[in-house]
Protein backbone atom coordinates (compact mmCIF):
# COMPACT_ATOMS: atom_id res chain seq x y z
CA UNK A 1 0.00 0.00 0.00
CA UNK A 2 2.95 2.25 0.60
CA UNK A 3 4.59 1.85 -2.24
CA UNK A 4 1.26 2.48 -4.32
CA UNK A 5 1.27 5.80 -2.68
CA UNK A 6 4.50 6.23 -3.11
CA UNK A 7 3.94 5.58 -7.01
CA UNK A 8 1.23 7.62 -7.21
CA UNK A 9 2.71 10.90 -5.97
CA UNK A 10 6.30 10.41 -7.16
CA UNK A 11 7.45 13.39 -9.30
CA UNK A 12 10.38 12.11 -11.40
CA UNK A 13 11.91 15.11 -12.69
CA UNK A 14 12.68 16.31 -8.92
CA UNK A 15 13.96 12.79 -8.43
CA UNK A 16 16.25 12.94 -11.66
CA UNK A 17 17.82 16.62 -11.02
CA UNK A 18 18.56 14.92 -7.49
CA UNK A 19 20.63 12.41 -9.27
CA UNK A 20 21.83 14.62 -11.83
CA UNK A 21 23.07 16.69 -9.17
CA UNK A 22 24.39 14.53 -6.75
CA UNK A 23 25.96 12.61 -9.74
CA UNK A 24 28.16 15.81 -10.18
CA UNK A 25 29.28 16.38 -6.69
CA UNK A 26 30.17 12.94 -6.38
CA UNK A 27 32.05 12.74 -9.54
CA UNK A 28 34.14 15.97 -8.80
CA UNK A 29 34.57 14.62 -5.45
CA UNK A 30 36.22 11.30 -6.58
CA UNK A 31 37.81 12.76 -9.51
CA UNK A 32 39.48 15.23 -7.64
CA UNK A 33 40.53 12.64 -4.95
CA UNK A 34 42.09 9.99 -7.90
CA UNK A 35 43.54 12.89 -10.11
CA UNK A 36 45.45 13.83 -6.85
CA UNK A 37 46.50 9.68 -6.21
CA UNK A 38 47.64 9.17 -9.60
CA UNK A 39 49.57 12.44 -9.49
CA UNK A 40 51.25 11.82 -6.86
CA UNK A 41 53.59 9.03 -7.99
CA UNK A 42 55.33 11.94 -10.44
CA UNK A 43 56.40 13.79 -7.64
CA UNK A 44 56.76 11.74 -4.85
CA UNK A 45 60.47 10.15 -6.25
CA UNK A 46 63.45 11.27 -4.80
CA UNK A 47 63.02 14.74 -4.87
CA UNK A 48 58.92 14.82 -5.29
CA UNK A 49 57.21 17.72 -5.15
CA UNK A 50 54.95 15.84 -2.70
CA UNK A 51 57.47 15.26 -0.11
CA UNK A 52 58.74 17.47 2.20
CA UNK A 53 60.05 21.02 0.71
CA UNK A 54 63.55 21.89 1.52
CA UNK A 55 65.84 24.78 0.38
CA UNK A 56 69.69 25.16 0.78
CA UNK A 57 70.92 28.16 2.20
CA UNK A 58 74.52 29.44 2.09
CA UNK A 59 76.06 33.52 2.74
CA UNK A 60 76.76 35.39 -0.59
CA UNK A 61 80.25 35.23 -0.78
CA UNK A 62 81.87 38.92 -1.12
CA UNK A 63 85.37 40.38 -3.07
CA UNK A 64 86.38 41.68 -0.08
CA UNK A 65 85.13 39.17 2.36
CA UNK A 66 87.33 36.69 -0.26
CA UNK A 67 90.63 39.06 0.18
CA UNK A 68 90.31 38.84 3.81
CA UNK A 69 89.29 35.20 4.26
CA UNK A 70 85.99 36.48 5.70
CA UNK A 71 83.96 33.32 7.23
CA UNK A 72 80.95 32.70 4.95
CA UNK A 73 79.75 29.87 7.90
CA UNK A 74 76.78 30.05 9.55
CA UNK A 75 77.16 30.95 13.30
CA UNK A 76 75.57 29.13 16.06
CA UNK A 77 73.43 32.17 16.06
CA UNK A 78 72.61 32.23 12.73
CA UNK A 79 71.35 28.58 13.01
CA UNK A 80 68.79 29.74 15.83
CA UNK A 81 67.92 32.51 14.59
CA UNK A 82 66.59 30.55 11.32
CA UNK A 83 65.12 27.86 13.61
CA UNK A 84 63.60 30.28 15.32
CA UNK A 85 61.53 31.74 11.68
CA UNK A 86 57.85 30.67 12.06
CA UNK A 87 58.32 29.17 8.26
CA UNK A 88 60.84 27.16 9.48
CA UNK A 89 60.28 23.14 10.60
CA UNK A 90 63.76 21.56 10.83
CA UNK A 91 67.57 22.58 9.91
CA UNK A 92 70.49 20.65 9.03
CA UNK A 93 73.84 21.32 8.54
CA UNK A 94 76.16 20.38 5.36
CA UNK A 95 79.41 18.89 7.09
CA UNK A 96 82.42 18.94 5.46
CA UNK A 97 85.56 16.64 4.72
CA UNK A 98 88.73 18.13 7.10
CA UNK A 99 90.85 15.48 5.56
CA UNK A 100 92.51 14.82 1.96
CA UNK A 101 90.28 12.50 -0.20
CA UNK A 102 91.40 10.97 -3.76
CA UNK A 103 89.46 8.35 -5.37
CA UNK A 104 90.51 5.99 -8.55
CA UNK A 105 89.14 3.24 -10.47
CA UNK A 106 91.03 0.41 -12.44
CA UNK A 107 90.52 -0.62 -16.04
CA UNK A 108 91.30 -3.35 -17.66
CA UNK A 109 95.01 -4.36 -18.42
CA UNK A 110 96.41 -2.28 -15.43
CA UNK A 111 95.74 0.94 -16.33
CA UNK A 112 93.48 3.57 -13.76
CA UNK A 113 92.61 7.09 -13.56
CA UNK A 114 92.64 8.81 -10.29
CA UNK A 115 91.49 12.19 -9.24
CA UNK A 116 91.50 14.61 -6.18
CA UNK A 117 87.64 14.92 -4.61
CA UNK A 118 86.03 16.10 -1.75
CA UNK A 119 83.01 14.57 0.91
CA UNK A 120 80.22 16.00 2.43
CA UNK A 121 77.69 14.92 4.54
CA UNK A 122 73.65 15.55 6.07
CA UNK A 123 71.53 14.09 8.80
CA UNK A 124 70.46 11.08 7.33
CA UNK A 125 66.78 12.32 7.75
CA UNK A 126 67.44 14.77 4.88
CA UNK A 127 68.80 12.15 2.19
CA UNK A 128 66.67 11.81 -0.91
CA UNK A 129 67.88 8.48 -2.38
CA UNK A 130 66.23 5.21 -0.53
CA UNK A 131 69.27 2.69 0.23
CA UNK A 132 69.13 0.22 2.77
CA UNK A 133 72.94 0.21 3.56
CA UNK A 134 73.47 3.82 4.04
CA UNK A 135 75.30 3.20 6.90
CA UNK A 136 79.12 2.77 8.08
CA UNK A 137 81.11 0.79 10.02
CA UNK A 138 84.54 1.34 11.04
CA UNK A 139 85.58 -2.20 10.89
CA UNK A 140 84.45 -2.87 7.32
CA UNK A 141 86.41 -1.26 4.40
CA UNK A 142 82.83 -0.46 2.33
CA UNK A 143 81.65 3.17 1.69
CA UNK A 144 78.67 4.05 -0.09
CA UNK A 145 78.29 7.25 -1.67
CA UNK A 146 75.53 9.76 -3.06
CA UNK A 147 75.96 12.07 -6.50
CA UNK A 148 74.38 14.30 -7.70
CA UNK A 149 72.48 13.42 -10.85
CA UNK A 150 73.24 16.70 -12.71
CA UNK A 151 76.80 15.43 -12.50
CA UNK A 152 75.38 11.73 -14.54
CA UNK A 153 73.75 14.23 -17.10
CA UNK A 154 76.73 16.97 -17.97
CA UNK A 155 78.50 13.50 -18.36
CA UNK A 156 75.99 11.63 -20.68
CA UNK A 157 74.75 14.68 -22.16
CA UNK A 158 77.89 17.18 -22.40
CA UNK A 159 81.52 15.24 -22.01
CA UNK A 160 80.48 12.11 -23.69
CA UNK A 161 78.28 13.40 -26.35
CA UNK A 162 81.55 15.79 -27.37
CA UNK A 163 83.63 12.74 -27.27
CA UNK A 164 81.76 10.22 -28.77
CA UNK A 165 82.35 7.86 -25.56
CA UNK A 166 79.42 5.74 -24.35
CA UNK A 167 76.75 7.20 -22.20
CA UNK A 168 76.65 5.40 -18.69
CA UNK A 169 73.44 4.67 -16.64
CA UNK A 170 72.61 4.85 -12.94
CA UNK A 171 72.66 0.84 -12.77
CA UNK A 172 76.41 0.26 -14.47
CA UNK A 173 78.25 3.55 -12.19
CA UNK A 174 76.30 1.23 -9.64
CA UNK A 175 78.57 -1.71 -10.12
CA UNK A 176 81.42 0.37 -10.02
CA UNK A 177 83.71 -0.03 -7.35
CA UNK A 178 85.75 3.22 -6.75
CA UNK A 179 89.43 2.96 -4.52
CA UNK A 180 88.96 5.72 -2.05
CA UNK A 181 91.91 6.83 -0.09
CA UNK A 182 91.77 9.22 2.89
CA UNK A 183 94.46 10.66 4.81
CA UNK A 184 95.32 14.11 7.12
CA UNK A 185 96.85 14.44 10.85
CA UNK A 186 99.29 11.65 10.00
CA UNK A 187 97.31 8.88 9.13
CA UNK A 188 95.62 7.24 6.24
CA UNK A 189 93.10 4.64 4.92
CA UNK A 190 91.39 3.28 1.72
CA UNK A 191 88.00 2.16 1.35
CA UNK A 192 85.78 0.53 -1.57
CA UNK A 193 83.78 2.98 -2.63
CA UNK A 194 80.48 2.43 -4.59
CA UNK A 195 77.94 4.82 -5.58
CA UNK A 196 74.37 3.78 -4.48
CA UNK A 197 72.46 6.55 -5.89
CA UNK A 198 72.09 10.11 -7.30
CA UNK A 199 70.34 13.28 -5.26
CA UNK A 200 67.93 15.96 -7.00
CA UNK A 201 67.98 17.86 -3.93
CA UNK A 202 71.54 18.04 -2.63
CA UNK A 203 74.41 19.04 -5.04
CA UNK A 204 77.12 17.52 -3.50
CA UNK A 205 79.09 13.92 -3.03
CA UNK A 206 77.84 12.55 0.26
CA UNK A 207 78.69 10.13 2.57
CA UNK A 208 76.97 8.83 5.54
CA UNK A 209 77.01 11.35 7.94
CA UNK A 210 78.95 8.47 11.00
CA UNK A 211 81.39 7.84 8.47
CA UNK A 212 82.23 11.62 8.13
CA UNK A 213 81.83 12.65 11.89
CA UNK A 214 84.91 9.70 12.45
CA UNK A 215 86.96 10.65 9.79
CA UNK A 216 86.99 14.14 10.68
CA UNK A 217 87.95 12.72 14.15
CA UNK A 218 90.57 10.39 12.54
CA UNK A 219 92.08 12.12 10.29
CA UNK A 220 90.68 15.59 10.23
CA UNK A 221 92.82 18.42 11.61
CA UNK A 222 89.83 18.76 14.50
CA UNK A 223 89.23 22.37 13.84
CA UNK A 224 85.73 23.15 14.09
CA UNK A 225 84.39 25.47 11.40
CA UNK A 226 81.01 26.86 11.18
CA UNK A 227 78.54 25.00 8.02
CA UNK A 228 78.57 26.95 5.04
CA UNK A 229 75.73 25.79 3.94
CA UNK A 230 72.05 24.50 5.75
CA UNK A 231 69.30 22.75 4.64
CA UNK A 232 66.26 23.96 5.79
CA UNK A 233 62.76 21.99 6.00
CA UNK A 234 60.07 24.48 5.49
CA UNK A 235 56.02 24.07 5.90
CA UNK A 236 54.79 26.61 2.91
CA UNK A 237 57.04 27.27 0.36
CA UNK A 238 55.21 30.26 -1.16
CA UNK A 239 55.64 32.20 2.42
CA UNK A 240 56.48 35.53 1.44
CA UNK A 241 58.13 35.98 4.60
CA UNK A 242 60.97 33.34 3.75
CA UNK A 243 61.48 35.52 0.45
CA UNK A 244 61.78 39.01 3.17
CA UNK A 245 63.87 37.30 5.62
CA UNK A 246 66.49 35.65 2.62
CA UNK A 247 67.21 39.32 1.19
CA UNK A 248 67.23 40.82 4.89
CA UNK A 249 69.81 38.50 6.01
CA UNK A 250 71.57 38.36 2.16
CA UNK A 251 71.32 34.68 1.88
CA UNK A 252 70.77 32.23 -1.12
CA UNK A 253 69.46 29.76 -2.20
CA UNK A 254 70.18 26.54 -4.56
CA UNK A 255 68.35 25.32 -7.15
CA UNK A 256 64.78 26.00 -7.64
CA UNK A 257 63.58 24.60 -4.60
CA UNK A 258 61.20 27.70 -3.91
CA UNK A 259 59.55 27.31 -7.31
CA UNK A 260 58.31 23.69 -7.02
CA UNK A 261 57.43 24.32 -3.50
CA UNK A 262 55.45 26.74 -4.90
CA UNK A 263 54.10 24.69 -7.73
CA UNK A 264 53.21 21.75 -5.09
CA UNK A 265 51.63 24.31 -2.71
CA UNK A 266 49.24 26.01 -5.29
CA UNK A 267 48.09 22.14 -6.56
CA UNK A 268 46.79 21.47 -2.94
CA UNK A 269 44.95 24.22 -3.26
CA UNK A 270 43.38 23.62 -6.52
CA UNK A 271 43.05 20.49 -5.45
CA UNK A 272 41.26 21.62 -1.96
CA UNK A 273 39.04 23.85 -3.88
CA UNK A 274 37.93 21.22 -6.50
CA UNK A 275 37.15 18.73 -3.74
CA UNK A 276 35.59 21.75 -1.74
CA UNK A 277 33.31 22.29 -4.58
CA UNK A 278 32.39 18.58 -5.38
CA UNK A 279 31.71 18.44 -1.29
CA UNK A 280 29.11 21.69 -1.45
CA UNK A 281 27.16 20.29 -4.68
CA UNK A 282 27.10 16.96 -3.48
CA UNK A 283 25.26 18.88 -0.12
CA UNK A 284 22.91 20.70 -1.90
CA UNK A 285 22.02 18.02 -3.94
CA UNK A 286 21.32 16.20 -0.63
CA UNK A 287 19.06 18.86 0.39
CA UNK A 288 17.27 18.69 -3.13
CA UNK A 289 16.32 15.21 -2.36
CA UNK A 290 15.39 15.44 1.52
CA UNK A 291 13.21 18.38 0.14
CA UNK A 292 11.55 16.30 -2.44
CA UNK A 293 11.15 13.20 0.32
CA UNK A 294 9.45 15.73 2.50
CA UNK A 295 7.36 17.11 -0.09
CA UNK A 296 6.13 13.36 -1.03
CA UNK A 297 5.84 12.64 2.93
CA UNK A 298 3.44 16.09 3.08
CA UNK A 299 1.36 15.22 0.41
CA UNK A 300 0.42 12.00 1.50
CA UNK A 301 0.03 12.71 5.84
CA UNK A 302 -3.50 12.22 5.94
CA UNK A 303 -3.12 8.42 3.75
CA UNK A 304 0.30 7.34 5.93
CA UNK A 305 -1.62 8.86 9.72
CA UNK A 306 -4.76 6.45 8.37
CA UNK A 307 -2.29 3.66 7.68
CA UNK A 308 -0.30 4.75 11.02
CA UNK A 309 -3.97 3.94 12.66
CA UNK A 310 -4.40 0.61 11.38
CA UNK A 311 -1.34 -0.51 12.85
CA UNK A 312 1.85 -0.20 10.54
CA UNK A 313 4.57 0.77 12.71
CA UNK A 314 6.88 4.32 11.38
CA UNK A 315 9.33 1.48 10.47
CA UNK A 316 6.95 0.15 7.93
CA UNK A 317 5.84 3.23 6.69
CA UNK A 318 9.69 4.83 6.40
CA UNK A 319 10.97 1.34 4.56
CA UNK A 320 10.34 2.32 1.01
CA UNK A 321 11.23 5.52 1.27
CA UNK A 322 14.48 4.75 2.98
CA UNK A 323 15.25 1.87 0.27
CA UNK A 324 14.36 4.72 -2.45
CA UNK A 325 17.08 7.17 -1.30
CA UNK A 326 19.81 4.39 -0.85
CA UNK A 327 19.05 3.09 -4.60
CA UNK A 328 19.67 6.58 -5.72
CA UNK A 329 22.91 7.08 -4.09
CA UNK A 330 23.97 3.89 -4.54
CA UNK A 331 23.13 4.49 -8.35
CA UNK A 332 25.00 7.75 -7.92
CA UNK A 333 28.01 5.83 -6.53
CA UNK A 334 28.23 3.42 -9.40
CA UNK A 335 27.49 5.95 -12.35
CA UNK A 336 30.59 7.90 -10.42
CA UNK A 337 33.00 5.38 -10.43
CA UNK A 338 32.49 4.85 -13.82
CA UNK A 339 32.51 8.05 -14.82
CA UNK A 340 36.22 8.57 -12.77
CA UNK A 341 37.01 5.34 -13.98
CA UNK A 342 36.97 6.42 -18.03
CA UNK A 343 38.20 10.09 -16.88
CA UNK A 344 41.31 8.10 -15.98
CA UNK A 345 42.30 6.31 -18.98
CA UNK A 346 42.26 9.70 -20.66
CA UNK A 347 44.82 11.55 -18.10
CA UNK A 348 46.99 8.55 -16.83
CA UNK A 349 46.90 7.56 -20.94
CA UNK A 350 48.49 11.55 -21.40
CA UNK A 351 50.42 11.21 -18.35
CA UNK A 352 51.89 7.84 -19.87
CA UNK A 353 53.18 9.47 -22.82
CA UNK A 354 54.64 12.60 -21.35
CA UNK A 355 56.42 10.81 -18.86
CA UNK A 356 57.77 7.06 -19.92
CA UNK A 357 57.67 4.68 -16.93
CA UNK A 358 54.83 6.23 -15.68
CA UNK A 359 52.43 4.33 -12.90
CA UNK A 360 49.36 5.90 -11.74
CA UNK A 361 48.44 5.51 -8.36
CA UNK A 362 46.21 3.15 -7.13
CA UNK A 363 42.01 2.89 -7.72
CA UNK A 364 40.93 1.34 -4.16
CA UNK A 365 41.17 4.79 -2.21
CA UNK A 366 38.72 6.82 -4.37
CA UNK A 367 36.41 3.36 -4.19
CA UNK A 368 36.68 3.56 -0.29
CA UNK A 369 35.77 7.41 0.06
CA UNK A 370 33.04 7.21 -2.40
CA UNK A 371 31.77 4.23 -0.23
CA UNK A 372 32.71 6.42 2.75
CA UNK A 373 30.38 9.22 1.04
CA UNK A 374 27.51 6.79 0.17
CA UNK A 375 27.52 5.21 3.93
CA UNK A 376 27.37 8.72 5.49
CA UNK A 377 24.61 10.34 3.15
CA UNK A 378 22.43 7.31 2.78
CA UNK A 379 22.78 7.32 7.24
CA UNK A 380 21.10 11.10 6.81
CA UNK A 381 19.00 10.49 4.49
CA UNK A 382 17.44 7.17 5.96
CA UNK A 383 17.56 9.07 9.79
CA UNK A 384 15.98 12.06 8.44
CA UNK A 385 13.14 10.01 6.91
CA UNK A 386 12.28 7.78 9.91
CA UNK A 387 12.26 11.02 12.14
CA UNK A 388 10.02 12.83 9.81
CA UNK A 389 7.51 9.89 9.88
CA UNK A 390 7.98 9.54 13.73
CA UNK A 391 6.66 13.17 13.71
CA UNK A 392 3.26 12.13 12.08
CA UNK A 393 3.44 8.85 14.48
CA UNK A 394 3.33 11.06 17.21
CA UNK A 395 0.86 13.85 15.80
CA UNK A 396 -1.74 10.95 15.20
Amino acid sequence: MVWKLLRRHLSIVQFVGFFLANLLGMFIVLLSIQFYQDVKPLFSQEDGLMKKEYMILSKRVSTLGSLVKKSSGFTSEDVDEIKNQPFVKNVGAFTPGHFNVSAGVSMAGGMGMSTQMFFESVPDAYIDVKFADWRFDERSDFLPIILPRNYLNLYNFGFAQSRNLPQLSEGVLGLVNVDIHISGNGKSRSFKGNIVGFSNRLNTILVPDRFMQWANGEFGNREVKDPSRLIVEVGNPSDERIVTFLQKKGYETEGGNLDAGKATYFLKIVTGLVIAIGLLITALSFFILMLSIYLLLQKNTRKLQNLLLIGYTPAQISRPYRMLTIMLNLSVFLFSLLAVWGSRGYYTDLLSRMWPGYEPGSFLPTVFIGCALLLAVSFFNCRAIYRKVMSLWRIK
